[in-house]
């Protein structure tokens, strides 16, 4: 796959770009002319890559096959089965419940509306969020060769096709792994937007525009917290125009001379038109804009109240130790050490970049934003959730990968390279064997064996109704349902709390009952003070009780004579 390079020099005009043997001690990378960027992917300061696309579609497979590996094994889990509950609706009914009830846009659900036309099956629901998974990785490539060179890009889509992080999101009925593809395209765009414009490359460039444009505002229909992606972008880029407006003609310092061993090579950055750049955010906007008044309605909900939980500063070292590796094992001294490792990474991706100080800047913007923009945030309405912050992720696999990429010694990097695919390895294993969803699947079952005729089906969270019917609809369709405190959706609201003042309620519904199962879960939330099964020990007895993953199961019943 490498074959030492170190001896290779470029000499460029703006006619052609030629590459030339330098003598052997010479290891400098020479651009006399920055605006023809073709030769700088091939500028490996230290490898060359023999057959690129190759090693991708190789990283690819791996990656597509850890996505769909036992894809169907675990049942789904409560947000995933309101995925589903969502998409099976008509088009028209699914916009009016997002708004109504939901904190989400409506790009992942109008997908899953026509993806469910095939089947509903755990796998094939998933299987949407594997293959936008999987393919972000040659997405992620192309931006990371954009900016530099077929290694590190390479590298970055290894790290990103073992990521256990992706991985489990890519496993899941949700919108993430679909925000994390449409924000690695719109990476990818800004990435060739900030390349310089030949006649050659025009064709690419209008791409890009049009390409960011597009992938910016499905980022933002796909989740409302990647508002702070188009942030991000333009808290570099903006800065960056106007401060190449007062030197038009001079590119990004990258290492031109006494490179030394410094590798990887980077790509120049120009900046683009002003202009051309407000016009893009202009027509964001537009297209956004629809959307704005759903986006405020849901904001406000979410204001008024959210399950999410304020961050601490173990929140935040718990996210990136996710980022790293998510479902790590071990002790402390081992996950102490995994820490070092990957801190190791990034500290030599950071050391590298700075030879290119526009692209050290991008990529920290690109990561730090979404992070501090969710605190500051949280600190009126926590929002800081990992998940969220998903496509953040790729910035940090880029400076890692070029921290790898730095290297010197071939033999360093295959030990290197190794002991990441071993960490992952473990973390994956852990994640496959150990990680568990709630079982509603193993719950509906022991139910429906046990089930009598006039039995009420008791739900605490009113919404967990939907995971438990996904599961038990081919069983007893006939059986009696009720939610505490109200019907499923009859507040309004996804998931309403119970109060004492819902008491009465409880008390009609369950008078004279012979049979009732309570299917209790996310009572941390929606029942902290326990008054469902309290109200249902005052007039029933305790006939059976059974606990799953993530839920419970209680019969109450008249007590034997």
């Amino acid at each position: 796959m490498l074959a030492d390079s170190r001896t290779l020099k470029y000499n460029m005009n703006p006619q052609s770009a030629s590459m030339q043997s330098a003598p052997q001690t010479n290891r400098q990378v020479s651009l006399r002319n920055p605006g023809v960027v073709g030769s700088v992917h091939a500028a490996q300061a230290g490898y060359t890559v023999a057959s690129p696309a190759l090693w991708l579609g190789i990283i690819t497979l791996l990656g597509l096959g850890l996505r769909v590996w036992a894809l169907g094994a675990k049942g789904l889990w409560l947000d995933e089965a309101f995925s589903i509950w969502m998409g099976r609706h008509p088009l028209p009914e699914l916009l009016d419940w997002i708004v109504r009830i939901d904190q989400h846009p409506p790009l992942y659900y109008t997908l899953l509306h026509g993806w469910l036309a095939l089947g509903d099956g755990e796998a094939w629901v998933r299987a949407l969020s594997a293959l936008a998974s999987a393919f972000t990785i040659p997405v992620f490539f192309a931006m990371v060769r954009t900016l530099s060179a077929d290694l590190p890009a390479l590298i970055a889509a290894l790290i990103l096709a073992v990521s256990p992080f992706h991985i489990r999101f890519a496993q899941e009925a949700r919108m993430y792994a679909l925000l994390t593809l449409a924000a690695a395209i719109a990476f990818l765009c800004v990435a060739l937007l900030l390349t310089p414009t030949t006649a050659a490359s025009r064709a690419r460039q209008r791409a890009g525009w049009l390409g960011y444009v597009l992938a910016t505002v499905a980022t933002l229909l796909t989740h409302n917290t990647a508002v702070f992606l188009p942030i991000a972008v333009n808290l570099f880029m903006l800065p960056f125009i106007l401060l190449h407006r007062r030197q038009p003609h001079r590119p990004d310092p990258v290492c031109t001379e006494d490179c030394g061993h410094s590798r990887p090579a980077f790509t120049p950055l120009h900046a683009p038109s002003l202009a051309t750049w407000l016009a893009a955010q202009a027509a964001i906007v537009l297209l956004w804009l629809p959307w704005s008044a759903a986006f405020v309605q849901q904001s406000i909900g979410v204001y008024r109240q959210f399950w999410i939980q304020p961050p601490t500063l173990q929140t935040v070292l718990t996210t990136l130790t996710t980022f790293a590796s998510a479902f790590l094992p071990g002790n402390v001294l081992w996950q102490a050490a995994v820490w070092f490792f990957f801190g190791m990474l990034l500290l030599l991706g950071l050391v590298s970049l700075r030879r290119s100080p526009a692209l050290l800047a991008l990529l920290l913007v690109l990561w730090l934003t979404p992070f501090i923009g969710e605190w500051l945030v949280s600190l009126r309405r926590p929002i800081f959730y990992d998940r969220t912050l998903i496509w953040s992720s790729l910035p940090l696999y880029t400076v890692a990968a070029l921290g790898i990429a730095a290297l010197r010694r071939p033999w360093l990097l295959a030990i290197v390279l190794g002991a990441l695919l071993g960490i992952q390895s473990f973390s994956l294993h852990s994640y496959y064997q150990y990680f568990e969803k709630e079982d509603w699947r193993g719950a509906a079952a022991y139910l429906a064996q046990r089930y009598a005729p006039g039995d009420l089906l008791l739900f605490n969270a009113t919404w967990v109704q939907i995971p438990f019917d996904y599961y038990f609809r081919n069983f007893h369709p006939e059986a009696e349902r009720h939610g505490a405190p109200v019907d499923l959706f009859d507040g309004g609201v996804l998931e309403p709390k119970m109060t004492a003042a819902d008491l009465p309620r409880l008390a009609m519904l369950i008078r004279n009952r012979q049979r009732v199962w309570l299917i209790y879960s996310h009572d941390w939330y929606t029942d902290a003070e326990k008054l469902i099964p309290a109200a249902l020990d005052e007039q029933l007895t305790l006939l059976d009780q059974q606990a799953f993953q993530g839920l419970e199961l209680r019969l109450y019943g008249q007590a034997p004579d």
